[in-house]
């Protein structure tokens, strides 16, 4: 009895190991997630919402019983370890957003159940393996970036006391205080009309180009380049990581899957050597 229930459960992990392996299976996500996308955008119009308003509601249903019916395949197909969909992060972030569209769309959390269907657009994001890889790229980046950011910081902060001290008798509209100054340093470094702030700072201090031409080399071109430097860096790392995960050893579903397809192949073999050692005493 025990070799019969462990046979139906790894022959059921490995339909839905099938399905969740089935190029048409993911595509059939992506395009759910597409139309998940679309109906909240219609759901903005008031005119779609007042004539087709429920058979925007009856989408959205389609489209949640969906995705917690292709939940249950992908721990399905981990036979009877289901616990082991949950490994992924991925599959954390998808279960999380389908956990949160459970909300009921009525009463006071109306409005969170609107947001968290919005939110199921980001699952295109762990539907492209290019996109994950991405966004895993970005996540590692962080630390690095935090110090960069830390050195900018440091930037920002002695050209401001820098600038307040030269230009807040001159401009005071842009530098009247520290915080005002930095925020003009913000709007220097993304080039949002700088040169209107450096051209009034001349017209009393000709040197004052000095002062503008080294922040925009130092704030936007220098520290720019650290953060792309940094992304493709881990981006190479993530690839090699990619890389790696790929030549996992199997999981157990796919060694019993062997084994049995083994067991099925000697016992054919065994069948036929059974019937020619039969014919051969004819």
């Amino acid at each position: 009895m025990n070799e019969v229930s462990i046979s139906q459960t790894v022959s059921v992990a490995e339909r839905c190991e099938r399905i969740v392996a089935a190029p048409l299976f993911g595509q059939l996500i992506i395009g759910l997630i597409l139309l998940n996308g679309v109906a909240v955008g219609l759901e903005t119009s008031a005119w779609v919402t007042e004539r087709f308003g429920s058979l925007l509601a009856g989408v959205n249903q389609l489209i949640l019983a969906a995705f917690v019916a292709e939940a249950a395949i992908k721990m399905a197909a981990h036979g009877n370890r289901p616990w082991r969909y949950f490994a992924s992060g991925w599959n954390c972030f998808d279960f999380s957003i389908i956990a949160l569209s459970l909300i009921p769309a009525a009463g006071p959390l109306a409005t969170l159940a609107r947001l968290v269907r919005v939110l199921r657009v980001l699952r295109l994001v762990s539907a492209f393996p290019e996109l994950r890889l991405l966004v895993d790229t970005l996540l590692r980046s962080l630390p690095s970036m935090f110090h960069i950011a830390l050195l900018m910081g440091i930037i920002f902060y002695i050209y401001g006391v820098a600038g307040y001290f030269l230009f807040h008798e001159i401009d005071p509209t842009h530098w009247r205080s520290l915080p005002i100054a930095l925020l003009s340093l913000f709007r220097i470094v993304t080039f949002e009309d700088w040169t209107d702030i450096m051209y009034t700072a001349m017209e009393t201090m000709p040197w004052a180009w000095l002062y503008f031409v080294s922040f925009v080399v130092m704030g936007a071109f220098v520290m720019i380049n650290l953060f792309i430097g940094v992304v493709l860096n881990n981006l190479e790392e993530a690839k090699l990581r990619r890389l790696d995960e790929l030549q996992l050893p199997p999981s157990q579903t796919e060694i019993l899957r062997e084994l049995r397809a083994t067991q099925d192949a000697l016992a054919r073999l065994q069948r036929r050597m059974s019937q020619s050692d039969g014919g051969a005493g004819q």
